[in-house]
Order: structure tokens, then C-alpha cells, then sequence
């Protein structure tokens, strides 16, 4: 019989639906029984993609004697950590609080009925291996921990308790700012830096967009070190098996340290900023490896992460038939049997298929393993004549690969991490001049207006034609972030209309007046055992980085002191983090860089079709710090953006609260 799961929307908690578990989702009802019958809680945190929670579920969760035993011992709660990243960011920290090691999913936590964590883990199997225990064992002994020695548990959540809240940041003495943070990010930096694969770790190797971000700016800014480092990780990434070599899109991380085999699963926020990047890579280069993936990216996201309304869905399996990767990797007989000769001679070496298999021994995922110019000396052919064969196998290669049996895909669409995406593709869209691109970002904006803010609020996540839960800080600030950069691909009344309401609303909602920053959650949000206020960055984001950013741009380009005041406070609270460890607050560095030189604000205005020459020549050499807003005659605008029209276009650039006379020479916006 399917349990409590099976009412839920979530494509995560639907694969558990018909567990024998007695699973609850997280709300009043599964709290109260807890607290009814003194039993403890045993919370299970995932999402659909990850590899290990489908390990763990066939391990146990399927298992009828797992099963009876979770069953009698606890009340047993499974979570989405995308639906509910405010209850996977407290019992993360707690995990990392109760083990002194960083947590993952699936994330195992056994509360007190009062919610408070005293025993947390990630994956186990059923029999002990992998240097773990087995869970039966582990479940039978933390129930008697719960009968037998109940005292000491509740002692130990009192300090547990205290140990969340003390992780919150707090104002320190108030410094002078200064620009000490930025160049000891970049020593720190250099210090990880791995000079011959690129990125910043040995395996396992994420992308680390903010990172990147902040190395690109410093590059922008003439730091030679900077512009290296950020450069060969993204010729890596981009020339190893983390990107999807045929259909494009980058998979969430690499196992190994040369980017060549990734955990195979592909989601929505980690390549809307690497979009982003790979764009601002080609402007500053030309480079045709960033534009193909920056185009790959695209390409991958319309075919098959759009849905009907305009929106995206949140991310692709690893797994497909039981096997990770299986949908991506490829034997030498079945590349082989779809291509001729001629072009199988320019694709083997080019995609690496002539090396040992880099793929659990047996098969190959796709790198770039050698340039193509190299292959086509060796083969006698024209650079034209080669790149042409390996277009053609790719397709094939990829028509193949369409009939195989797909990977699941995980179709609710968050706001969150559409905003991210929505920001992606309305920067790489001007920037690389991909129309298509600023219109698949109009319309996913346009479909979040209309589906997913009520009554001047917003909601978290859509799925089947209904919007759901309170939003979070990630989503109104990465929401703002990304009308920012709309604005700057085509100006629309409604976007800047939405961007104040959206500003306004996180001041509204999200803002700690007296001690600055934001909190994660509402002021009306459910109560939890701890309220964050995030500032570094994860694999997304913080939301208090992102916010401070996004305010103090739209506070200089409308002179709107509340939200200059409010990024300033931010900024204060987490100055001492920021001097400390600046590299793991690398958003919180850009509100820095532009507190200290505030950005350079360019608006353009006059006739349409002029104007739109003179962004298609500026965009391309636009830096990290500059805005340009393309104000066309005949727009309604606010009393700071509204200059006046004119036959011929002009342009009107401003620094802070120092502007120059408007020039009407293309060639001195350039200068």
C-alpha cells in the first residue's frame, strides 16, 4: 500500500511513496505524533538525483525488515532538500555540529520529538560495509540510547541548541572597510589552485562558480594571476567528461580531479551561473571552446529542461536502468557501428575514445582529450574538413544516444533556481548576441509572475499547475538579481516595476534591522530549532550575498537610499567572515568591490534601431563592474533612469554619485 508520500508533489518524496516505511512529510501531523508518543524522529533528507539516496532507498528503504524496524522505533519523516532548503541547511549544520565533517545526501538525522538533532549521519547500508554500520544495528542502538539513557540526549540538546545559534554572524567592532579582503582571496586562492587540471581541490571537484566569478572580476581589474587561474579551470571544465560533450550541460560535479568522469546528474543551478561564466570567458578571450559551451548549455537547456509554461525543471538522474551514467557512456563497438570510417578516425582521438576506458574500466564517457587542429594535421585534413567530420559524428553520436532509455528527470520548477538560469541566459544572450536566449529568459520571468507570486509575495516551488510554499531568501534575491540582468538584455516597465516590489519585499520580510543581514526564512515563516542567515557561498549562492548585491545595483541606478542602506548593513555583519576567510563568501566580496568603486552605470538613450547597434558593439566589452541599461524614446521610466529623448543616441554614464556629460560618439563609451 502507497503511504502518506503519495499525496505529496514532489517527484522525491513520490519515489519513496511506495516504501514500506511509514513515512510522514514534514509537517504538524508527523510533529505531533512525535511529541504524542515520546518517540524519536528519524529524518531522511534528499532530492531525485542523487545517486546515494537511490543506493540507500533500495539498501533499506525498500526493505521490509529495515522497514519494520524504523517502523517501531520512530516516526519517520522524508524531505526534499529542493522543496526545503531551510530544513537542510539547519540539519546540515547540525550534522557537520554532531560529527565534525562535512555533511551530503542523503542526510540521516534522528531528532528529539522537540525537532533537535543527537545523532546525524549521510548514507548506510543495510549490513555493515564501507567501514559503516549496518542501519538495523545502528537504529536498534540509537533506540536504546532513547529508553535506556534519555537524560543524557536531552543535556546534550541544550548544547546543541546553543552551538546553532552561536554559528549565526554577529556585528563586531566596526573597521574602515577596505580592498585587503580581495587580494588576500586571490592568495588564498592561488595557495588551492591545481596548475595543471585547474579548480581548487583534489577529487571530488565542483565547478565553484562564485569562485570563478570573483577571480574574472579581479581579471577585468588587470590581475594577471587572477585571469589564469580563472581561465584554465574553465578550459578544463569545459574540455573534460563534467560537461556533456554531446548534448551539452555541465553535471554536478567531478569524482576525479581531472574533470573527465562526473556524478552523472545534471541540475538547473549550477549551469545557469556557468553560462554566465562561460560567456564573460569568451568576451574576455574569444576563445570558441567557451562560446561551444556556453551554446552547449543553452542548446541542453531548451531541448530538455523547458517546461510548456516557460519555466525550468530542476535538474536530470545520474542513473538510468539501475546504472549510473548508463545513458551517457559508450563501448568502441557502439561508437563504431554508427559512424563511416572517415569520420570514426576524427572522433576517437578527439573525444578520447582510443585512450583505456576511463569509465569503471569498461566504457567511455566523452572529454576532449586532444584539439582538433592537432588531429586533422595528423590525418592529412583542413581545419574546415575535420571540423566538419566531427560535427557530423557528433550528431550521430548523439541521435544514438537519444534512443536509449532516458534518465529521470525531476519536473518541479523552483524559483530559485530558475532565477539563476533566467540570469544565465539574459547575460550570456547579450553578451554572445543569442536573441533566442533573452526570450527563453523573458518568458521563464513572465511565467513566475504570473504562477508564482501572490498578493506581493512569493512561492517557492510549481509543479502540475500549482504553485506551493513560502519562499525562501534565495528566491526573492536571486529573483531581483536576475531581473537585474533582464533589464540590462531589454529594458521592460513590468521588470523594474517587479525588481522594486521584489527589493522591497525582502526588506519587508527577510531584513534583520537591528543586526543586518537576512534571514533564510520569512518573519511569518514556520518556526524551526534555529533561523540562518547565510553569507557564504555553496554550490549556489548566499542569499544575503546575492541580496547585498542586487540591492546596492538597483540602489544606484534609481538613487533609492533603503536599498543602499540595507547592503551596507549586510555588508557590516559579515564584515569580520569577510576578513577572516574571504574566499568563502565570494558574493559577499563583489558588494565589497563595489562599495568600495561603485559600479559604472551606462544608460543609452534615443531612437531603437541606433541604439541597439550601439549595445550589439558595447556588450561584448562591457566588464563585471559596468550596468547599461538600452532606454528606447517612448518608455515610461523612473524620475533617475528618465533622460531625455533624442534624434540621435546618447549616452549618459555615471559612477557612484560622479556622472559625466552625455557623450553621442559611440567611440567615447568605449574609451
Amino acid at each position: 500500500m502507497p503511504n502518506r508520500l503519495s499525496a505529496e508533489p514532489s517527484p522525491y518524496l513520490l519515489q519513496h511513496a511506495d516504501n514500506p516505511v511509514d513515512w510522514y512529510p514534514w509537517g504538524e501531523e508527523a510533529l505531533e505524533k512525535a511529541r504524542r508518543e515520546a518517540k524519536p524522529i528519524l529524518l531522511s533528507i534528499g532530492y531525485s538525483a542523487c545517486h546515494w539516496c537511490h543506493v540507500m532507498a533500495h539498501d533499506c528503504f525498500e526493505d521490509a525488515e529495515v522497514a519494520a524496524v524504523m517502523n517501531r522505533l520512530f516516526v519517520n519523516i522524508k524531505v526534499d532538500r529542493e522543496e526545503r532548503p531551510d530544513l537542510d541547511q539547519i540539519y546540515q549544520s547540525a550534522h557537520q555540529l554532531l560529527t565534525q565533517r562535512g555533511g551530503g545526501w542523503p542526510l540521516t538525522v534522528f531528532l528529539t520529538p522537540d525537532q533537535t538533532p543527537f545523532f546525524a549521519g549521510t548514507y548506510f547500508p543495510k549490513t555493515p560495509r564501507y567501514q559503516l554500520p549496518g542501519f538495523i544495528d545502528l537504529m536498534e542502538n540509537i533506540g536504546r540510547a532513547w529508553h535506556e539513557r534519555r537524560g543524557e540526549v536531552l543535556a546534550q540538546n541544550e548544547a546543541v541548541r546553543t552551538a546553532l545559534a552561536q554559528q549565526q554572524p554577529a556585528p563586531g567592532v566596526q573597521q574602515a572597510l577596505s580592498d585587503a579582503p580581495l587580494a588576500q582571496a586571490v592568495r588564498d586562492l592561488a595557495e588551492a589552485f591545481d596548475p595543471v587540471w585547474g579548480g581548487f581541490s583534489r577529487a571530488p571537484k565542483f565547478p565553484r562558480p562564485g569562485e570563478l566569478f570573483f577571480l574574472l572580476r579581479q581579471a577585468q581589474g588587470g590581475n594577471a594571476q587572477a585571469r589564469d587561474m580563472a581561465l584554465v579551470s574553465l578550459r578544463r571544465m569545459a574540455s573534460g567528461g563534467v560537461v556533456d560533450q554531446l548534448g551539452g550541460g555541465f553535471c554536478r560535479y567531478s569524482v576525479d580531479e581531472q574533470w573527465a568522469i562526473p556524478h552523472f546528474e545534471k541540475m538547473l543551478y549550477d549551469n545557469g551561473p556557468l553560462l554566465h561564466l562561460y560567456a564573460d570567458a569568451w568576451a574576455l578571450t574569444g576563445e570558441p571552446l567557451f562560446a561551444d559551451t556556453a551554446e552547449g548549455i543553452v542548446e541542453w537547456l531548451l531541448r530538455e529542461m523547458r517546461a510548456p509554461e516557460g519555466g525550468f525543471y530542476s535538474a536530470l538522474d545520474a542513473d538510468s536502468e539501475g546504472h549510473e551514467g548508463k545513458f551517457y557512456v559508450w563501448t568502441p563497438d557502439q561508437v563504431r557501428a554508427q559512424l563511416p570510417a572517415e569520420e570514426y578516425a576524427v572522433a576517437v582521438p578527439v573525444y578520447g575514445f582510443d585512450l583505456p576506458p576511463n569509465f569503471e574500466n569498461a566504457s567511455w564517457n566523452p572529454i576532449l582529450a586532444r584539439p582538433l587542429n592537432e588531429v586533422a594535421a595528423e590525418l592529412g585534413l583542413s581545419a574546415d574538413a575535420a571540423a566538419a567530420r566531427l560535427a557530423n559524428a557528433r550528431a550521430k553520436l548523439f541521435a544514438a544516444r537519444e534512443t536509449r532509455v532516458r534518465p529521470g528527470r525531476d519536473d518541479k520548477q523552483l524559483t530559485s533556481w530558475n532565477a539563476l538560469m533566467i540570469g544565465g541566459l539574459a547575460h550570456a544572450g547579450r553578451v554572445m548576441n543569442r536573441p533566442d536566449g533573452v526570450d527563453a529568459a523573458y518568458a521563464a520571468i513572465d511565467f513566475l509572475h504570473q504562477n508564482l507570486w501572490r498578493d506581493g509575495r512569493l512561492l517557492a516551488s510549481f509543479k502540475h499547475g500549482e504553485a506551493r510554499l513560502n519562499a525562501y531568501l534565495d528566491d526573492y534575491a536571486f529573483l531581483l538579481d536576475a531581473l537585474l540582468e533582464t533589464m540590462q538584455a531589454g529594458y521592460r516597465e513590468a521588470d523594474m516595476g517587479w525588481a522594486c516590489e521584489l527589493a522591497d519585499a525582502l526588506l519587508a520580510h527577510f531584513e534583520d534591522r537591528e543586526q543586518g543581514g537576512f534571514f533564510f526564512t520569512s518573519h511569518d515563516h514556520e518556526a524551526l530549532i534555529t533561523r540562518p542567515k547565510p553569507g557564504y557561498d555553496n554550490a549556489t549562492p548566499s542569499g544575503n550575498g546575492v541580496a547585498a548585491y542586487a540591492l546596492q545595483r538597483l540602489g544606484h541606478l534609481l538613487g533609492e537610499t533603503r536599498y543602499l542602506d540595507a547592503s551596507a548593513r549586510c555588508l557590516r555583519l559579515f564584515q569580520g567572515q569577510l576578513t577572516q576567510q574571504p574566499i568563502a563568501y565570494p558574493t559577499l566580496l563583489a558588494v565589497l568591490d563595489e562599495t568600495l568603486l561603485p559600479p559604472r552605470v551606462i544608460l543609452l538613450r534615443g531612437p531603437a534601431a541606433a541604439l541597439r547597434e550601439w549595445a550589439a558593439a558595447l556588450n561584448p566589452k562591457l566588464g563585471a563592474r559596468d550596468v547599461l541599461l538600452v532606454l528606447p524614446n517612448g518608455l515610461g521610466l523612473p524620475a533617475a533612469l528618465a533622460k531625455p529623448e533624442s534624434d540621435q543616441p546618447a549616452a549618459w554614464i555615471c559612477s557612484g554619485t560622479a556622472c559625466q556629460p552625455p557623450v553621442t560618439e559611440l567611440t567615447a563609451v568605449l574609451g
